[in-house]
Parts: structure tokens; sequence; C-alpha cells
């Protein structure tokens, strides 16, 4: 069959497409900097505080492969991917504008599991998007500007509780009752959303599914049949090692919160177990196949993408709490002081978002001089240094200067990955596999919410600013595993977009 080539697209197409980040991200950016100050307002002890977090990964492990696998599936009016930004932002827009006006603390605990779920929706096809839309040279310009707007929008997201504070909105409330600064927040958000994702939807176009096949570089998929011995033995060895892990647990009667992970070992175990045992072909035994098979090159960013995403959990749970003891000196969270801490936290988010959007402009220059690994390696141990340098701050002011290496390693984590994964993946299944590529975000999550809180009270005297710590020593692995992936020959010396048109 006769292939042509992608048709490269301006700096403006670009800009449009990636459009919608903007507003994802702004709702994204007010879950990390507020809920936990919202769950510890509703009456949350500090050690709850990661398994009430669990609805997030949790949701977007069940939702981000399912809507990868019906995406590469689906065509309407709205083309491909689109549906499931708009309708997905929709309903983020809702839970936004619940959330804060949640009268008790399960309340806020389902509404983020709705919000989280939401948001998955819309953000797991933009990944995917990119690949369709764009040729493989334009790729990393893509998920460039994508962290530039998800830097712009958080600076903004973040921020707006210590503004509106300025702006005279009361900061404080009583009693159970959560501050005028985070319910405008949050109406603002849930606003900002829709209208930046609706703007993406209605302002671009995709490719039809028989066109997108017929690009040069839409690949071959490649289905090998399941190795059914092997299949059995690991769902054998995982579901073994869930099942002891869940007797421990009980016998032994360790912290609750580490049935969670005891319970994923054995979940995946009786998959694939299931998928081993099937003689049919549908979405499960599509997933599964997928994911017990996946790519080299997956297989190898997995480790770098799990470490990485379990030291941004460990700072969005325990930053709140870290820098209110440690920095402001209080852990009473109805105190002027724990408010302006759990403000200031905002300031500090939104400064590791700003210094994102500069470092989604440098990171190209640093692509054409060391290249993808290189790069992403120097940015996430930027990271690690600023993470581990709340240890020895006292000044939260100087907690700034900190910020400077979070953002480095926080906008490459939002794509240098992706343009080292993108390449490899066939446009066919690109969406299972960005959903699939997702675990690897999710599960380290999983675990911070598993384990954090039980590390801290055994080992660490209980004191949130340890969390931070582990999360630098985490970035710090990433890193290394890094170097373990092959580079696309292409990756080096690609421009951030083409000239404007």
């Amino acid at each position: 069959m006769s292939r042509t080539q992608k048709p490269t697209l301006s700096f403006w197409q670009i800009w449009n497409m990636c459009f919608g980040f903007l507003g994802i991200q702004f709702g994204f950016a007010l879950q990390n900097a507020n809920v936990s100050r919202i769950f510890q307002t509703l009456g949350a002890e500090l050690e709850q505080i990661p398994m009430l977090w669990v609805a997030a990964p949790l949701t977007g492990l069940i939702v981000q492969p399912i809507v990868g696998y019906f995406s590469d599936r689906t065509w309407t009016r709205l083309g491909r991917r689109r549906p499931y930004f708009f309708f997905g932002a929709i309903a983020a827009s809702v839970a936004l504008l619940f959330m804060p006006n949640s009268p008790t603390l399960w309340i806020a605990a389902g509404l983020l599991w709705l919000l989280d779920a939401s948001i998955n929706v819309s953000m797991e096809p933009f990944r995917a998007y990119v690949g369709d839309q764009l040729p493989p040279k334009q790729r990393p310009a893509g998920y460039a500007m994508q962290s530039f707007f998800i830097g712009v929008s958080s600076v903004i997201a973040s921020m707006l509780p210590w503004i509106l504070t300025r702006l005279g909105v009361d900061n404080t409330a009583p009693s159970g009752e959560i501050p005028d600064t985070v319910k405008y927040s949050f109406y603002f958000g849930g606003a900002m959303l829709l209208g930046a994702v609706s703007w993406t939807v209605f302002s671009t176009r995709e490719y039809p599914p028989e066109q997108l096949a017929n690009f040069d570089d839409a690949g071959v998929v490649h289905q090998k049949p399941l190795d059914v011995g092997r299949a059995q033995r690991d769902g054998a060895v995982w579901l073994g090692g869930g099942v002891v892990g869940l007797l421990a647990i009980f016998l032994l009667k360790l912290e609750p919160q580490l049935y969670l992970l005891a319970g994923g070992l054995t979940v995946y175990g009786v998959a694939l177990l299931v998928l081993s045992n099937s003689r049919s072909s549908n979405m499960f035994t599509t997933i599964m196949s997928d994911v017990h098979d996946m790519p080299e090159a997956m297989r190898r960013l997995a480790v770098v993408q799990f470490f990485s995403w379990f030291a941004l959990f460990a700072m969005w749970i325990y930053t709140t709490a870290a820098v209110t003891q440690v920095h402001f000196g209080t852990t009473d969270v109805g105190s002027a002081a724990y408010n302006e801490g759990a403000n200031w936290v905002g300031v500090l988010f939104a400064a590791y978002n700003g210094f994102a959007a500069l470092a989604a402009i440098v990171i190209p220059f640093m692509v054409r001089r060391w290249g993808l690994r290189v790069s992403h390696m120097i940015n996430v141990w930027l990271g690690a240094a600023g993470l581990l340098a709340f240890l020895a701050i006292r000044d939260p002011q100087w907690l700034l200067v900190a910020m400077i290496g979070v953002g480095f390693a926080w906008a490459s984590i939002l794509s240098l990955p992706y343009a080292l994964l993108s390449d490899n993946l066939p446009a066919a299944k690109m969406g299972v596999y960005m959903g699939i590529f997702n675990f690897f975000i999710v599960i380290p999550q999983l675990l911070a919410a598993s384990v954090l809180g039980f590390l801290l009270r055994t080992f660490m005297g209980g004191a949130p600013v340890y969390a931070l710590a582990v999360g630098g020593a985490s970035l710090l692995l990433a890193g290394f595993a890094v170097l373990r992936v092959r580079e696309p020959e292409r990756a080096a010396g690609v421009p951030l977009a083409s000239a404007p048109s």
C-alpha cells in the first residue's frame, strides 16, 4: 500500500490542538494544591490523607486504558479523540463546582473520585492526539507545547487562593467549612477547564481513520500470539505474592492501607490467569495482552515513570502538611498560620509550574545538545535537589529557589518520556498504549498512598517533610533508569515548531 507523509503543522495549529491542556491542567492543579487542605479542614487526620487521595490514581488505572481502547475505535462527527476531551471536561467542571461545598469528608472524597475520573477521560486522549496529528519530527514540539500550557495554567490555578486573599476575599471560615478563597478558585477553574477544552474541540480537526492508517509513520500492529504458559506462570507468581501479602498484613496487624498494595498484586495475578484461559477477543483480553507484551521501550520507560511519579505524588500529598508544620510552626488547621502556610504552598506550586513553562522552552535546546535521555536525567536530578532542599531550608521564601529544580523536573516528566515512546507505537493502537503507559503514573501513586503514611509513622517520627526527602531520592533513581532507554535517532535537532502561517 502506498503511504503518504503526514503534513507539518504550523505553530498556531499546534497551539490550538494543545490549548485544551490549559483547562485540564487548571483543574488538575487546583486539585493538587487544595484537596489535602479540604480534607484536613473537613476533619481528616494526617495519616488518613494518602488513603483519601487513593481515589485519584485508582480511577486513572481503570479509566485511562479503557478510554484509550475505545478512542482508538471511535469515529464521530466530533472526530476520534475530541468527544472524550469534551464530555470529560463537562463532568470535571461539575465536580469542581461542587467539591468546595462538600458537607462531609466522604462526600469530598467521592467528588475527588469523580473529578479525577473526568480529568482522566479528557487527558488520556490528548496524549494520543499529538501522536495522531503530528509527524515524528514535530512530536517533541507538541509535547513541549502541552508542558508550556500545563505550566502557565498551573501558575494561575495554584496561586488563586493567595491572589484572592490579597484582593480581600475571606481566607478563613468557621470550623469544618472551606474558605471562600478556595470556593471561588474552584468555580473559576470549572469555567476555565470547559472553555479551554471547547476551544481545542471546535478549532481543530482530526484525520479520519483510513487517512491516518495511510501515513508513513502509522506503523504496523504486530499482535504476537499469547504465550499461555508464561501468562499462567506470571499470574500464579503475582497472585501468590498478593495472597502472602494479605495474610502478612492481617496476621501482623500492619497498617490497613497496605491492603491496597497487596490487593493490587492479587488482582493483577487473577487478571493474568483469566487472560491465559480466555479464548475470546474483547477489550479485557486486548488490554491485558498489550500489558503483558508491551514494547521494550515502554518497559524501560515504565521504570523511569514509576520513580518520577512516586516522587510527585509524595510532594502533592505532603507539601501542605510539611510547610505548615516546619515553616509556619502549626498543625492547627483552623489557625490563621495554617491557612497562611497553605496559601504559600499554592504559591510554591505556582512557582514550580511557572518554572516548568520556562523549562518547556529550554528543554528542546537541551535535547539538541545532550539528547533526550541525558536531558531528562539532568532535569529529574534538579527536581531531586529541589525536594531534598526542604530538609535544609527554614525560611519559606527560600523554598521558591527549590521550586526551580522541581519545575524543570515537572516539565521534563510531562514531555521527554512521551517523545521517547511515541515513535515506538503504531497509530492504530496509540490510544490504548498511551493508556497502558499511564499505568506507570498510577501504580507509583497507589504505592505512595499505601506505604508513605506507614513509613512516616514507623521510621520517620511522623514528620511529613521526610516524605519530600523520599521523593527526592526517588527522582535520583529515575535519572539513573532513563539511561537504559534506547533513544530514537531523530530525537536531536528538532525544532520547537514550524514557523507561524
